[in-house]
């Protein structure tokens, strides 16, 4: 008896602790399962050996590896187009269809789509890179049609740090990035949000858009899949 009606495989950087336990916890009653592989990735900054980590090369290793069994959806779960710019995840996702079969998306193609269903156009930005780094994802936002109102930046470059920075750290991250905006973007799949997002929305009074939650209410939404789960935020909810 197949418990699921679809499979979903996510390309996950090596280093991330954050992103496959939160999505299995708000997964564990849908119809889907969910299988991962690993991209090697350790620092995020603009120095090219470590923009080297996200070549369309490397991650076709990990798509074809999910391929073997048998999903409907590849997810490159990962902010990388953020400073490599959004053509870079088009142009992998049409390299990973090509050589797989499957059809492909990432966290940065959903996230506009999430944007768009919250008719979000002014954003709050708050990630944990390097201030060079969030510099390129403003400018990305801008070039797809978001204008990044406020925003801030930890200055890290390790990407297990990233899963280390205090609860109350990122909560005043939000706080500082909410006035006059649509949504805001908590903007890192190993910075845990996630688990914050409902009770900062119900603070704020503002829509926030977290990469953990949001790659998989995209995900689910390409498959037609119900994401109505409640303690993730209204976005999971699929409320505004």
């Amino acid at each position: 008896m197949n418990l699921y009606t679809a499979k979903i495989g996510m390309i996950t950087p090596s280093s991330n602790t954050t992103l496959e336990p939160v999505t299995m916890q708000m997964a564990v009653r849908l119809p889907v399962s969910i299988h991962f592989a690993r991209l090697p990735v350790t620092r995020i900054s603009l120095d090219p050996q470590d923009l080297s980590q996200f070549t369309e090369d490397r991650m076709l290793v990990a798509a074809r590896l999910l391929a073997d069994a048998h999903v409907d959806l590849i997810v490159w779960n990962g902010t990388s187009a953020g400073w490599l710019g959004e053509s870079h995840d088009r142009e992998l996702c049409q390299r990973i269809t090509a050589a797989t079969g499957v059809r492909a998306t990432t966290t940065t193609l959903l996230q506009w789509q999430a944007f768009d269903a919250l008719g979000a156009q002014r954003i709050g930005l708050a990630v944990p890179y390097q201030e060079d780094v969030a510099g390129k994802i403003r400018q990305t936002y801008q070039q797809a049609g978001y204008y990044v109102v406020h925003w801030r930046a930890l200055g890290i470059c390790d990407n297990v740090a990233f899963s280390q920075v205090p609860e109350e750290t990122i909560r005043n991250m939000v706080r500082e990035v909410s006035r006059n905006v649509d949504a805001i973007s908590i903007y890192c799949t190993n910075f845990p949000g996630a688990p914050l997002v409902e009770s900062l929305e119900q603070e704020l009074g503002v829509p926030i858009v977290d990469s953990v939650t949001m790659t998989l209410w995209g995900a689910l939404q390409q498959l037609g899949v119900s994401s109505q789960i409640t303690g993730w935020g209204r976005l999971m909810q699929g409320s505004r």
